[in-house]
């Protein structure tokens, strides 16, 4: 256990984070595997640039990396495109 105050603040504030990021990443995963599994071009075109806003949040907040966001993204656009 932390002895100092700080210490345990930074405990606090850590676990916060930790269910924060928690969140936001589950979500964003759901998202995109709702994308994924849509035939339907209409709903794609709705949902891609929430998505894709979602990612970018993630990879800025260093909870995935830049590359994935990246990655997830072009393989997201590239199902959008091949819809018709």
């Amino acid at each position: 256990m932390a002895n100092h105050k700080s210490a345990i603040k930074r405990i606090r504030s850590n676990d916060a984070k930790r269910v924060r990021n928690r969140y936001n990443s589950k979500t964003t995963r759901t998202y995109v595997k709702k994308l994924r599994e849509s035939t339907d071009k209409k709903e794609v075109n709705d949902l891609l640039p929430k998505v894709s806003a979602m990612v970018d949040k993630l990879a800025k907040r260093n909870i995935i990396h830049k590359n994935k966001a990246s990655n997830l993204k072009s393989k997201l656009t590239k199902k959008a495109a091949s819809l018709k």
